[in-house]
């Protein structure tokens, strides 16, 4: 059975991961890619389903783990009654190709080790044929199936059943090495890989990666962390920014609130620019605005809310059955029908991050400004129009009020590209369909009697999603009608002291599917962030205090916390979660006086009316 979500931690090459449990078990992975097919399916099942454990025979043996320095470097570390014994789990660097490595360890004493292999390729739906080799004197297991094959090299193994399993002794000062290559069966074994190279670069990589980020504070390791997080789920060769490593852990425990997450949002993709912008990350900014221009060139009206790691447009939803679901979680999904959705806020959160990267110095191109005027067209074509809204509802169309801000904001970007950058375009046309948009907002988007904006034109709840408004500009975080939004906030969404994305009520309830989704970590985060700017810094410190000591014991977050039982839920690690926290201690930062990382925040995101 696989373990609770908080005890995974990932491990990455920057094309895809692999999430290594508590026990030693790598319960999830997929090659090459994030939304390749799984290998090791066991997070969605049982051991059955794919997984590859490495640990101590001893059941009673003591763990600790953590990540070496600033890196995904994962060390797990054992002590038994006859020693103790550390395995290093890492994804080679910069190499182009696919491989796990596991390095095993002795520490003090001697500790008998377990190893366990099963590989089940397409997502749990193919046992491989597994032979044994000799490689230079040296042991090796290759499995094939249909175009995936690998080859594990390291102490040999022996069959029984459909599993391959060995015990060996480690002692005190003796190191060995365990690594598993993926490459396309129809090709020759790339061979084997240097590891003491591949573990010395990939160490330096993520080293001075991480150095770039020169900010000091109280939050310093969790944000140090989260943008580590954000960098793992960029695709190295694409740019293209993965929701999450994984799919379909439930949102709800045992229910059908399950989805795959391993694709490029546009919304959540453009929010992890700005904050690698806001950090000086400039070239991720630079190769993810390159990925955009390529993923939704053609026609505006084809613009998708999500796309593949490459830009890829077909995502279809489909139902597996190969795989049972997370603890019985049901069912598992492969590709997401939110694909199909209109979402209007998306065009203005892919505006927001364009005017960043502006404003950071990436220069626009002969494609890239026009392209940017061909989404204003399909603005003025499509900003009346109902949608799904941010939370991707999978009921009857709305109109959102979040969804009408943010087509104000792709309006009020394009306009101040006119203006400070000299790019042509119609300012006036567009001055005026923004202002139009403001007023309908202020006369349909806001309850006067409650002295609060409103989920929806016509509702009385409220949505988190309104957070968001002081955010891009809309207006500012200590407005009077802004902090009567926080004040309805928090007396209608706050669950033992951490927010929902909205309450399931007869309005409300829209989206097809039975209530119990837990608090929405991202949400809280940006209740911090308005807490930080309108003044309320105790309060910030407090609720950002609560939800840092919400990270497991490597600093990952899911997408939701199960404040009832401490369990974290949904899809990991999430980065809209991780990108939120970056924020929401950036403003702490700066509204406590020190300097916010880069100088840039605030200067940017002024309220333009």
């Amino acid at each position: 059975m696989s373990l609770p979500i908080e005890d995974y931690a990932l491990i990455s090459d920057c094309h895809t991961g692999a999430l290594v449990g508590k026990d030693g078990s790598i319960d999830w992975l997929c090659l090459p890619r994030y939304d390749s097919p799984s290998m090791f399916g066991a997070l969605l099942g049982d051991e059955e389903h794919g997984r590859w454990l490495i640990a101590p025979a001893d059941a009673d043996a003591q763990v600790s783990r953590g990540y070496t320095d600033h890196t995904f470097v994962l060390a797990t570390r054992w002590q038994t009654a006859t020693g103790e014994v550390e395995v290093l789990d890492f994804m080679p660097h910069g190499d182009h190709r696919a491989d796990v490595v596991r390095r095993v360890r002795g520490i003090r004493g001697e500790v008998e080790m377990r190893e366990e292999l099963r590989v089940r390729f397409g997502y749990a739906a193919a046992i491989p044929w597994v032979r044994q080799i000799d490689e230079h004197g040296h042991p090796a297991l290759v499995a094939i199936a249909g175009p995936d094959a690998i080859v594990r090299r390291g102490p040999r193994l022996k069959a029984r059943g459909h599993l391959h399993e060995a015990n060996y002794t480690v002692t005190e000062g003796e190191t060995i090495d365990i690594s598993i290559t993926w490459f396309e069966s129809h090709l020759h074994d790339p061979g084997p890989i240097d590891l003491d190279a591949a573990y010395d670069d990939t160490l330096a990589w993520w080293k001075k990666w991480a150095s770039m980020y020169v900010h000091e504070g109280p939050y310093y390791e969790p944000v140090i962390r989260s943008l580590l997080m954000l960098r793992a789920l960029t695709h190295e060769a694409t740019g293209g920014i993965v929701a999450a490593a994984t799919t379909s852990l439930p949102e709800q425990f045992g229910g059908p609130r399950n989805w795959d997450y391993r694709y490029v949002w546009l919304r959540d993709a453009a929010l992890t620019l700005s904050a690698f912008l806001t950090h000086s990350y400039v070239s991720e900014a630079q190769n993810w605005r390159n990925w955009l221009l390529r993923a939704i060139a053609g026609d505006p009206n084809d613009v998708q809310i999500m796309y593949g790691l490459a830009g890829e447009r077909f995502l279809p939803e489909r139902e597996l059955t190969s795989l049972p679901g997370y603890q019985g979680a049901a069912p598992v999904r492969v590709g997401n029908a939110a694909v199909a959705q209109f979402q209007g806020d998306v065009i203005g959160e892919v505006m927001v991050a364009l005017d960043e990267a502006r404003e950071a110095g990436v220069k626009e191109d002969a494609f890239s400004w026009p392209l940017q005027r061909a989404l204003m067209d399909f603005v003025e074509q499509n900003w009346h129009r109902e949608d799904q809204g941010i939370w991707e509802m999978r009921g009857p169309k709305r109109v959102f009020t979040h969804s009408r801000v943010m087509m104000w904001v792709a309006l009020d970007r394009a306009i101040h590209a006119v203006q400070q950058h000299g790019l042509p375009g119609p300012v006036e046309r567009w001055q005026e369909l923004r202002d139009k948009i403001r007023t309908e907002i202020e006369e349909r988007g806001f309850d006067k009697e409650r002295n609060s904006y409103v989920q929806s034109y016509g509702s009385k709840a409220v949505d988190a999603s309104l957070l968001q408004l002081p955010q891009v500009g809309y207006c500012e975080a200590d407005d009077p009608r802004m902090l009567g939004t926080v004040a309805a906030i928090e007396h209608d969404l706050m669950h033992n002291g951490l927010l929902m994305r909205y309450r399931f009520t007869d309005e409300t309830h829209v989206d097809a599917f039975p209530p119990g989704e837990h608090p929405f970590l991202a949400c809280s985060f940006w209740l911090v962030e308005q807490y930080a700017r309108s003044g309320r810094l105790d309060d910030a410190r407090r609720l950002m205090d609560r939800l840092v000591a919400l990270t497991n014991d490597v600093g990952m977050l899911s997408e939701e916390y199960d404040a009832d039982t401490g369990r974290h839920a949904g899809n990991t690690p999430q980065a809209l979660s991780h990108l939120a926290l970056v924020q929401a201690a950036d403003w702490i930062a700066r509204m406590s006086g020190e300097q916010a990382p880069g100088g840039q925040q605030g200067e940017q995101q002024e309220t333009r009316v």
